[in-house]
């Protein structure tokens, strides 16, 4: 068994909170027996006003305080699985960047989120988010975490299977997707797609995500979910606010389903 831990945030609009937030639960996480923390998307800052996020996206923001966490994961000898952060890139817009950072000193591996959520609501509410970021092209996997190879993915990803095919046929043990969702959303396909994606990658799934009534007036679904490869959901930490959950995973359970239903061995590309 390998020990999880998935923080479950409200994360504000200033990062040095946040951070301060996410160390304190890497230290709990520890004590506690876990090998890996995972946090949602946007954990260090969840503002809409792209404006007064800017300041700080733009200057040496992101990168101390991804140098400050991976230090920190050094000294407690856990991963951080830093769900995501806003950082600027070449072409003048923010990416939506996931970095995994590990206690034994290697070099951070970054993902940056592919799909763009774009999108007029029935509640009003109206986002646009490649106004500001740029989309991502790269599938990325993290080769050796405590558990074997995990895939990263990032929120609106959940709704594109190709990715996740992809992350299957990468033979991915489990697939990180940190999220921010609207509850509106949340409530209709959040553990729906989650435990279709787990099944079809044969993987668990680990989605840490945000939770309740934020500084910049959005609220989010919450409920962070462990998936096993068989679609069981192991943990589910509700929305009732912050929280620190933990979870053991069995990684023999892998083989045992690919065995039982094959689906990545017999997978057959589809002419378009």
């Amino acid at each position: 068994m390998t020990r999880i831990a998935l923080l479950q945030m409200t994360s504000g609009i200033e990062p040095e909170g946040n951070g301060t937030a996410i160390e304190a639960a890497m230290a709990e996480a520890a004590e506690g027996g876990a090998r890996i923390l995972f946090t949602p998307e946007m954990a260090l800052l969840l503002d809409r006003d792209r404006r007064r996020a800017a300041e700080w996206i733009g200057g040496e923001g992101p990168a101390a305080m991804i140098a400050r966490l991976g230090e920190r994961a050094r000294d407690l000898g856990i991963d951080l699985a830093l769900g995501s952060l806003p950082v600027a890139v070449s072409s003048g817009k923010f990416a939506n960047r996931s970095v995994y950072l590990a206690a034994d000193e290697g070099s951070p591996v970054t993902y940056d989120k592919i799909h763009m959520f774009d999108v007029e609501l029935s509640t009003g509410e109206s986002w646009r988010e490649s106004n500001a970021y740029e989309a991502g092209r790269e599938v990325i996997t993290v080769e050796d975490t405590p558990f074997g190879r995990l895939g990263l993915a990032v929120c609106y990803d959940l709704r594109f299977p190709a990715l996740f095919g992809a992350l299957g046929d990468r033979r991915c043990d489990a697939i990180a997707v940190p999220a921010a969702f609207t509850v509106p959303t949340g409530e209709a396909h959040w553990h729906v797609l989650l435990r279709a994606r787990a099944i079809e990658a044969s993987a668990f799934v680990i989605a840490a995500a945000q939770v309740g009534a934020h500084e910049d007036g959005r609220d989010t679904y919450g409920h962070s979910l462990v998936v096993d490869p068989w679609g069981e959901v192991l943990l589910d930490m509700g929305d009732k606010g912050p929280s620190l959950g933990f979870c053991d995973i069995d990684l023999a359970s892998i083989d045992e389903v690919r065995a039982q239903v094959p689906s990545l061995a017999n997978r057959r590309e589809i002419a378009k």
